[in-house]
């Protein structure tokens, strides 16, 4: 699989360059692909809007045209970067499509920039005020819907990518910690929305032809669509795999280990996920032994049980990062670390101890009786 090829590059590249100190980005040959592909997609796009641009509105300047063609790219690409988590927790086929979001989150950016740039320099450096303070004082008819004042919703937005892309590098991940850089990155919601707020009280007010405001709901019903599929997934299946009740715990499990499943129910060199007291837990079967680790990967809250076991590590399917299944601790000389949970096989069923311990704790494996 594609996946698998990402997994690998990704693993021999963190293997190359140590990631616990700063180093410049390695373009592996998926990366060169991956990137090739995008920029030459955004290139045909671009010619198509400016030439078709041309022709339907013939009046207008090329200025007008890029400043359009940029804006419409970047909110295109913004469409497919909140697309891509989704599908991916849906049908891990898109697990390709993740490995560089934050290539096209940077792109995307990129592209805004030039819409912005070319924006103000065409309506707002003429004038004797500084161009961006014109941008936030030249209209405050805030009390009209017709005319309120939608370039600061963009220049908002723009700001907001512009923390996330200058943030993308994994220095910034490890030294932010990852639960602090996630939140963070959150916030391309909140650039989203302001987005929408932006085109919506901005060039659809003006529009009169429905086919932009056609194609621009059906991106918004992609995005909203797309989530609630992925969230009731989500829901279903920590529905299905909760453990941790009274009714589940059973005599024959001792203290306060909780039965999750039978032995067989899990695959070799990989795992199945069960939500212990809140917190999800990838239980792993490998070499005639479970071991029990937190499903959270220190990288980007990725997935841990939707992965395997590669080289005796277990291998987050997002972006390649590993830990051994007995410590959660990735082998040196990288430092991140996830929490072990104890287990026991009693009767061919295994049971966790729902409660974690400190991260990179080794934990005994549980041996599988043949």
């Amino acid at each position: 699989m594609a996946c698998d090829l990402a997994i690998r590059a990704t693993i021999a590249r963190r293997n190359a360059t140590m990631s616990h100190r700063y180093v410049a980005v390695g373009w592996n040959r998926q990366k060169r692909i991956y990137d090739l592909v995008m920029v030459a997609g955004i290139v045909a796009y671009l010619a198509m809007f400016i030439g078709l641009g041309a022709i339907v509105h013939p009046n207008a300047t090329i200025e007008t045209l890029l400043i359009r063609g940029f804006g419409t790219g970047a909110l295109l690409l913004l469409h497919i970067v909140l697309c891509i988590g989704p599908l991916c927790r849906l049908d891990a086929r898109w697990l390709p499509l993740l490995y560089n979001r934050r290539h096209l989150g940077v792109t995307t950016f990129l592209l805004g920039l030039m819409h912005g740039g070319f924006s103000i320099i065409q309506f707002h450096a003429l004038g004797n005020l500084n161009p961006l303070i014109s941008v936030l004082t030249s209209n405050t008819r805030f009390d009209s819907l017709a005319n309120f004042p939608f370039q600061p919703l963009g220049l908002a937005a723009l700001l907001i990518l512009f923390l996330m892309a200058a943030t993308s590098h994994d220095f910034w991940l490890r030294h932010l910690t990852a639960p602090v850089w996630k939140a963070l990155h959150m916030f391309v919601y909140i650039a989203y929305g302001l987005l929408i707020a932006h085109v919506t009280l901005g060039v659809l007010q003006s529009e009169t032809s429905p086919l932009l405001a056609g194609v621009f709901a059906i991106g918004l019903i992609a995005v909203l669509s797309l989530h609630l599929l992925a969230a009731r997934k989500e829901r279903s299946t920590d529905a299905a795999h909760t453990t941790g009740t009274a009714e589940a715990t059973t005599k024959n499990a001792r203290d306060e280990f909780v039965e999750v499943c039978e032995v067989a129910a899990i695959p070799d060199h990989r795992a199945c996920i069960a939500t212990l007291s809140g917190e999800r837990v990838a239980i792993f079967k490998y070499d005639g032994q479970v071991s029990a680790i937190s499903n959270v990967c220190q990288h980007q809250n990725g997935p841990l049980g939707e992965g395997r076991i590669i080289d005796g590590c277990v291998t987050c399917p997002w972006h390649g990062y590993q830990y051994l299944p007995d410590s959660g601790a990735s082998p040196p000389p990288f430092t991140e670390r996830v929490p072990t949970f104890r287990v026991k096989i009693i009767n061919n069923r295994v049971f966790v101890d729902p409660t974690p311990q400190p991260p990179g704790t080794r934990i005994e494996p549980a041996q599988i009786k043949q």
